[in-house]
C-alpha cells in the first residue's frame, strides 16, 4: 500500500480549496508565546511548515513521503527558507535536541492507524519536548470518517486533473479505506496518465486520544472543535488537541 507517492505533484492543486493562512493562524494562536522551536510532522507539501518559518519559527519539516518532503524543500528553496526536513516514521520521532512544540495539522495523527500505533508517536513526541513544550494535533472524527465520508464516492474534474475518491467505513475496526485514482495531464497533450492510491485513516475518539496523551505523560490536554475554543460536538468533523508536558 502505498501513500503520497504520485499524488504529492498534485496534492497543492487537489488541496487548493482549504484555506491554510487560516489553519496556521489558528495554530500559531495555540502555541502562545515564547515557544520558538517547532517539529511540524507529517508536514507534507510543507504548506504549514513554510508558514512557521515565515513566522519567525526555527522549524523542522518531518514527514514519511520521500515524495511529499521533496515537494516541500523545492517550496522552501524557492521560498530562500533554511528549513531542515527529515524523512521518519511519525511513531518514532527523534531528534539531536529537544523543542519547544510538535505540531501535526490535517490528518497526520488519522494514519496512525491503531491505538497502539497513536501510543507510539504520542510517547516519541513526549520524549522530543522541552519541560513546558506542547503537542498540537488534529483529527478527522469519527462522525467525519463514519458519516460524512461514510461509504461515500466522490469526484473531481479539472481541466489538467481529476480523481475519483471512494471510501468504506469499517466501524468494528474505526478504519476507513479511501481509494483514490487520480488523472493527470501528461505536458500540453491530450493524453493523461492514470495511477490509483490506498489511504487507511482510523477514527480515533477522543477517550482514546486523551488517555494516549495522559499514559505519555503529558500534564494538561485540551480538546477543542478545530478553529474554535469550545469543546468539541458529536456533529464536530474536526477535532483539535493541545497537550502540555511537565515543567
Amino acid at each position: 500500500m502505498q501513500s503520497y507517492g504520485k499524488f504529492a505533484a498534485l496534492y497543492d492543486r487537489l488541496m487548493r480549496d482549504v484555506d491554510r493562512e487560516t489553519w496556521a493562524e489558528y495554530l500559531l494562536s495555540l502555541l502562545g508565546e515564547g515557544r520558538r522551536t517547532v517539529v511540524d510532522c507529517a508536514c507534507g507539501t510543507g504548506e504549514l511548515t513554510l508558514r512557521l518559518a515565515r513566522a519567525g519559527y526555527a522549524v523542522t519539516g518531518q514527514d514519511i513521503s520521500e515524495e511529499m518532503l521533496s515537494v516541500a524543500a523545492e517550496k522552501a528553496r524557492r521560498a530562500r527558507l533554511a528549513i531542515p526536513f527529515i524523512r521518519q516514521d511519525m511513531r518514532k520521532l527523534s531528534l539531536h535536541h529537544s523543542v519547544d512544540a510538535v505540531v501535526s495539522a490535517c490528518d497526520g495523527v488519522n494514519y496512525l492507524a491503531s491505538r497502539a500505533a497513536l501510543s507510539e508517536f504520542v510517547a516519541a513526541a513526549y520524549a522530543c519536548l522541552k519541560p513546558g513544550g506542547l503537542l498540537l494535533f488534529d483529527v478527522s472524527s469519527r462522525f467525519k470518517l463514519s458519516t460524512v465520508l461514510g461509504d461515500n464516492t466522490f469526484a473531481l474534474d479539472e481541466a489538467d486533473s481529476a480523481y475519483i475518491w471512494q471510501n468504506t467505513y469499517d466501524p468494528g475496526t474505526k478504519l476507513t479505506r479511501m481509494d483514490l485514482t487520480f488523472f493527470a495531464r501528461e505536458g500540453e497533450g491530450p493524453h493523461y496518465a492514470r495511477f490509483t492510491e490506498t489511504h487507511i485513516q482510523r477514527a480515533h475518539s477522543e477517550r482514546e486520544i486523551r488517555a494516549a496523551l495522559g499514559s505519555a505523560g503529558f500534564v494538561r490536554v485540551e480538546a477543542y472543535e478545530a478553529f474554535t475554543r469550545e469543546p468539541p460536538k458529536e456533529t464536530s468533523e474536526r477535532l483539535q488537541f493541545v497537550a502540555e508536558k511537565g515543567r
